[in-house]
């Protein structure tokens, strides 16, 4: 008999929003919606302050409650973009969605966010270069050991998932030849990346504790990988996509990382578990997935081949299948095979970028009306 309770699976969704000049297209700062169990609020923690001080030097926290299905998710989502484009339109500036500002440079970034002061007291060049933009998906899952138990299966799928949200191939400019640009920034970091398994929420508690003991972090938020248990949600958190500017393409992706979640979940209650594998084999395919995205190739450690990425994302689609109409996200996983077809939104902004002379304001404009362009 498995010992875990059934999780509940709500999801909470997390955004990065980058702020542009809509003149210059230049990034003026940076908001976080973030998940909190409340009410949406906006708290302005210094009103002392003009707005644009504000948005460079105070935090604006932007808040969705936890949502019991994808279709929740969805008029939360759109509820809160809705109230960035109003605040823009107020406010005079342009809301984007995205891994990186395509021509933004760091060195003309101040400290964003007061509790960024210390990280970069920290971590010094490597935090002061990170103009790079998230989406986190929290998946509710309340029984911890049963966390960790997923957090160790789903990390062999992370870079899959990644693949579909990769949103960030330029810096400063520049074409980086990659797909995902934030997560080499992010990567930079210590406690990044793909974690090892553990063997227990009681190993990673421990895990945890050491670090804070020995003066490593401050508290528990620090530890960045790629999936973790939340230190304060009832959450198995997954933190490897970047944000992305399409709110159909952050509900797809949503959807399938809630059902690949649920699958892992409905292995163990039929006691069965997949496979686990070591973190240096499974970064290999997070690179291949930082490099190419979607037009790449994984491999297939079962097999020990490469395989088409669009053909293993097919594969796990036909795996999550008997779970979407349980969880109620048919639509939003349909979504997913349309991102295939088209490309992530990283394919589609160096498409912009050729189609335009290599134009990087060009790639801003399609970014706005992306984010922008609520359905």
């Amino acid at each position: 008999m498995v010992p875990y309770r059934q999780p509940s699976f709500n999801i909470g969704i997390e955004e990065e929003y980058q702020l542009v000049d809509p003149d210059s297209r230049e990034l003026l700062a940076y908001l976080t919606q973030s998940m909190s169990r409340e009410r949406m609020l906006v708290r302005e923690r210094h009103p002392e302050l003009d707005f644009a001080q504000r948005i460079g030097r105070a935090a604006i926290e932007v808040g969705t409650p936890v949502c019991v299905d994808i279709q929740e998710a969805r008029e939360e989502l759109l509820r809160i973009r809705s109230t960035m484009l109003r605040l823009g339109q107020s406010m005079g500036f342009r809301v984007i969605a995205a891994g990186t500002h395509p021509f933004s440079t760091w060195s003309e970034q101040g400290a964003l966010i007061p509790r960024y002061q210390a990280l970069v007291e920290d971590m010094q060049i490597v935090a002061r270069r990170l103009l790079a933009f998230g989406m986190h998906v929290h998946i509710g899952i309340e029984d911890r050991e049963l966390a960790v138990d997923v957090m160790n299966t789903v990390r062999y799928l992370l870079p899959h998932i990644l693949c579909l949200a990769t949103s960030s191939p330029f810096w400063q400019g520049r074409d980086t030849g990659l797909k995902s640009y934030r997560t080499v920034l992010l990567d930079a970091l210590p406690r990044t990346g793909i974690p090892n398994e553990f063997a227990s929420y009681a190993d990673w508690q421990n895990y945890v504790d050491t670090l804070m003991r020995t003066n490593s972090i401050r508290g528990p938020g620090e530890v960045w990988y790629d999936v973790r248990p939340h230190h304060r949600f009832p959450t198995l958190e997954i933190r490897i996509c970047d944000a992305l500017p399409n709110v159909q393409d952050v509900l797809a992706v949503t959807a399938l990382i809630q059902a690949t979640v649920a699958w892992m979940v409905d292995l163990r209650y039929r006691n069965m578990s997949f496979r686990l594998y070591e973190r240096t084999l499974i970064g290999e395919n997070k690179w291949r997935a930082v490099r190419d995205g979607l037009a790449g190739r994984l491999i297939d450690f079962g097999i020990e081949q490469e395989v088409p990425v669009t053909e293993l994302l097919r594969e796990l689609l036909e795996r999550v299948e008997p779970l979407v109409d349980r969880l109620n996200c048919r639509a939003e996983i349909e979504h997913v095979h349309t991102m295939l077809e088209r490309g992530s939104s990283a394919d589609q902004q160096l498409q912009i970028w050729e189609a335009h002379g290599q134009d990087p304001k060009a790639v801003v404009d399609f970014l706005i009306a992306e984010t922008e362009g609520l359905p």
